[in-house]
This record gives C-alpha cells, sequence and structure tokens, in this order.
C-alpha cells in the first residue's frame, strides 16, 4: 500500500517531527470508538508548517499522476483531507471538491461540495485511514454522483487488515504515504521510543479493538 519505503520513511520522520503522530504507550488515547490506543494522530497539523506540507502535497501530486493518470477532479475527505487536497489540486491545476460524511441537513443538502459532472475521472485524497469506513463513505457519495472514481492517495494508514479486505471488496486501489509499520520503525531507530516501548505498539497493532495498557 505504500508508495516506496523511502518516502514512507521519510513521511514518518516529519509526521513525528511535527508532533503530527503522538506515541503515548504509558498513558494511551481513548479514540472515538472507544479503543485504547497508543498513538494519536493528527495530520490537519501539517498545514502549519510549510516545507512540510509542499513535501506531502509535491509527492502527493506525482503519485496522483504517475498511477492514475490525468484526473478531472480532486476529491479531499471531509474535514481532515480538504486542506492538503485542495493544495494536491492546485498543484496539479484540475478543480476540486470536497465529500462531507453525510448531506447537509439545511440549504442545498449536499454531501460534495463543489462541481462535479457526471463520468469525470476523480481520485479521492485522505489524510488518515483507519477501518477506512470513512473513505470509503466518500467513495460511495462519489460513485452514487456518477463519478468514474479511479483511486485513493493518502498520508498515513494504519495498515489495519479490516481496511485492505473493505478497500479490496469495493475494487478501490489505494496508497498511502507512510504506515504504521514505517512509522514505528522510524521511531525506534532515532531513539523516540525505546525497546520496551517498541514491542508495546507492536502488540497493540495485531489485536487494537482488545488491547489495554499494561499497569
Amino acid at each position: 500500500m505504500i508508495l516506496d519505503k523511502e518516502t514512507a520513511k521519510k513521511t514518518a520522520e516529519l509526521l513525528l517531527q511535527i508532533k503530527a503522530i503522538k506515541l503515548n504507550p504509558q498513558e494511551p488515547f481513548t479514540w472515538a470508538s472507544g479503543w485504547k490506543s497508543p498513538i494519536y494522530c493528527d495530520n490537519r497539523i501539517i498545514l502549519s508548517y510549510p516545507p512540510i506540507r509542499n513535501f506531502v502535497r509535491d509527492h502527493m501530486a506525482k503519485q496522483v499522476e504517475k498511477i492514475y493518470g490525468k484526473a478531472d477532479v480532486i476529491a479531499g475527505v471531509a474535514t481532515g483531507a480538504i486542506g492538503i487536497g485542495m493544495l494536491v489540486a492546485e498543484y496539479l491545476g484540475v478543480p476540486f471538491i470536497y465529500v462531507r460524511p453525510e448531506a447537509k441537513k439545511h440549504g442545498r443538502q449536499n454531501q460534495i461540495e463543489g462541481h462535479l459532472e457526471s463520468g469525470q475521472n476523480v481520485v479521492v485524497i485522505e489524510d488518515l485511514i483507519s477501518t477506512g469506513k470513512s473513505s470509503l463513505n466518500a467513495v460511495k457519495a462519489l460513485k452514487e454522483a456518477k463519478a468514474n472514481v479511479k483511486g485513493m492517495i493518502a498520508i498515513f494508514s494504519y495498515g489495519f487488515d479490516v481496511a485492505e479486505e473493505n478497500f479490496k471488496q469495493e475494487h478501490l486501489q489505494v496508497h498511502t504515504l507512510s504506515n504504521y509499520t514505517s512509522l514505528i520503525e522510524q521511531a525506534y531507530e532515532t531513539n523516540y521510543l525505546n525497546k520496551k516501548e517498541l514491542e508495546t505498539l507492536q502488540e497493540w497493532r495485531v489485536d487494537p479493538s482488545n488491547w489495554s495498557p499494561k499497569l
């Protein structure tokens, strides 16, 4: 799923540098799902660091063209990927739209914001992939609008089997700049983690829904 190992390593290094990814095995975070997790990822902070957001933009945009060819439209998944998606679209010189989790309850009641024509080739930009449900929800909305969804590129993925299976079932090609394995390897190599913390993070990754910290 990652584009290449060097890009994955460099992306992980940058995300750790600006604390877009926080690792705290001792005092785990609680996700919206209720899972206890030693890792928390907020890629929106990338937008506050021009050199890093440019690195992410450039690599995503070049891979859009390399993997999927010329896109008619770039679609960002709201809200996390709106910013980076717009930057990718600007770099490529193509229109940008974004997809809400659900249609608005008022006004025009749009789920897709922006101009999209039937049959246009769309590449979806995502900031983070966990189970893949929110990403596929956006893809479903685009397909219902008669778009031709070429594939998706994301900044980071936890690499859960459930996500890969969900994408496979929908025949969706997905690539990411970095992933969980690259992240913890980079964190350990740069002494961001000690060996015990590394083992904890590896253990969590095996069964994240049932993991709990050892007191």
